[in-house]
């Protein structure tokens, strides 16, 4: 008789990764970014994290452009490309509203 397939526990999904650039003013604290980033799916974020930090040229006076790593943890399931970018424009959206700032393009 076969044996059932256990269910999948979270560590047997793989994590997502997504980077994001935010252009800001140069008063903004990359804290603030991070938390913003953070709290946009609790269940579903992991760890965000800051890799990249640029002011000056082609930004203007006053401002940077912050870029951070975040990291997707799935519980249940394997994430779909709709998963991802759901997520990915909560996060776009609570770091605009928190910051002021913009998606870098």
């Amino acid at each position: 008789m076969p044996q059932p397939t256990p269910a999948l526990d979270a560590a047997q999904l793989l994590p997502v990764r997504r980077d994001f650039a935010f252009v800001l003013g140069e008063d903004v604290a990359a804290d603030k970014v991070v938390r913003a980033a953070r709290g946009a799916d609790k269940a579903l974020i992991a760890d965000v994290s800051v890799f990249d930090l640029f002011s000056g040229g082609a930004l203007g006076e006053g401002m940077k452009s912050l870029a951070i790593e975040v990291v997707l943890q799935p519980r249940e399931r394997t994430l779909t490309d709709q998963d991802i970018d759901a997520v990915s424009s909560k996060i776009v959206g609570a770091v605009e509203k928190a910051t002021g700032g913009t998606l870098r393009s």
